[in-house]
Parts: C-alpha cells; structure tokens; sequence
C-alpha cells in the first residue's frame, strides 16, 4: 500500500511513521510512505499557499490551487488512490472504516489542512471527507496519522499473528468494547486479578470475557 500524505510539515510525522509497527510495515515492505510538501506548489517567489476568507473573517484558507496541483501529482504517482480529507464536515471516522481500507488495499492521498480550513472547492478532487471527533485542532496532521495508524495496522503481516486483530474493540460492529485485561503480578498495591482468571478454566474465562464485553 502506498501512502502519499500533502502536508506543510513532513517532519511532524517521522515520530510517529518511523516507529513501532509503522516502521515495520514499511522496513517490510508492506506499505510505502511519501510526504508531498504543500509548500512546493505554493504561488509566486513567497510561495504562498493560503489567503484570506471571502466575506471576511478571522484567519487564513489554504489556496485551492497549490492543493489542487499537489493532489494531481500524487495522483500521478498512484492513479489508483484515493483521496481523503480530515474535517469537521466529514463523516466520523470508524473501525469499520479502517477495516475497509486495509481489505481494500488501495493507495491513499491523505490532505492535512491548516490555519482555518481550505477552499471548499477542493472537495471536488476528494473522495471521502472524515472527522475523528467532536474537536478541533491546528492542523491534519494528527488526523492523518490516526487514518494512517488505524490502517496500516491491519494490513497482513504488520502485527504478526493471523488473529491478532479478531478479538479487539469495535472489530465486530464499530460499538463493542474488548474485556478487561491482566497480566502478572496476581496482586498489585492491593489490587487482585479476578479469580476466575487464575483457576484454567476456560469455560468459565471465556463466560467471564464474554459478559465483561459492553
């Protein structure tokens, strides 16, 4: 899988993408990752890639040219992918959503706005439009990478096991939330591990997971 993120800050994502199981993936082969620098298509000697709103207003909107030539490039480089936009008018972002994108295989152009939004006419080279919540923040940057981690994660071969992904919260159906879990010691500050945990019964650790599910 290829993943193509158009940012004005590449750098914000080496901690992240360069890392754990992120780099992993990559290290194997199992996706590819390529930063477009937004500021490369700016306009003029300066640069510029953003302007003030119509109708007045606080702060800057990203211009639709500098994205637009951005997005065409990346497209370019993977005809196939798709084109994702993090923002408050999109649908709210769902496991079923990152379990469809890995199925998929697809490549993904991420877009990660800034200052106070974009152009609204730049939705016209997006396909999907999604908000990881009811919050906002300075840029995409952190939605991207939270599209990326929710991913890439899934992809065969990126956590190891075959099942490793099967039993985990939202898996099933966006809603349900995994059991508590333990590890040794059987007792901490005071703090015990339920019995049922520690008798290797099986039947009963399984009922006991089951009814701990929400």
């Amino acid at each position: 899988m290829k993943i193509q993120i158009i940012t004005l800050f590449p750098e914000m994502f080496t901690g992240v993408l360069e890392n754990s199981m992120l780099w992993k993936a990559s290290d194997k082969g199992i996706v590819q990752y390529e930063y477009i620098n937004l500021r490369d298509y700016g306009l003029g000697p300066r640069k510029q890639v953003d302007d003030t709103p119509y109708g007045g207003g606080d702060g800057m909107l990203l211009k639709p040219e500098p994205l637009v030539a951005a997005i065409e490039q990346a497209k370019q480089n993977d005809p196939t992918a798709k084109v994702f936009l993090p923002t408050p008018r999109g649908k709210l972002y769902k496991q079923s959503d990152a379990k469809r994108l890995a199925a998929d295989g697809s490549g993904l152009i991420i877009i990660c706005p800034r200052y106070e939004g974009y152009d609204e006419r730049v939705t016209k080279w997006v396909d999907e439009q999604y908000c990881i919540g009811n919050y906002v923040l300075t840029g995409g940057e952190l939605p991207a990478m939270i599209l990326i981690d929710s991913v890439v994660r899934l992809l065969p071969g990126v956590l190891g096991g075959e099942n490793s992904t099967d039993i985990e919260s939202f898996q099933d159906d966006d809603v349900s939330i995994e059991f508590p879990q333990y590890t040794r010691p059987a007792e901490f500050e005071g703090l015990k591990v339920p019995d049922v945990l520690l008798n290797g019964h099986h039947a009963e650790i399984a009922k006991w997971r089951a009814e701990q599910e929400r």
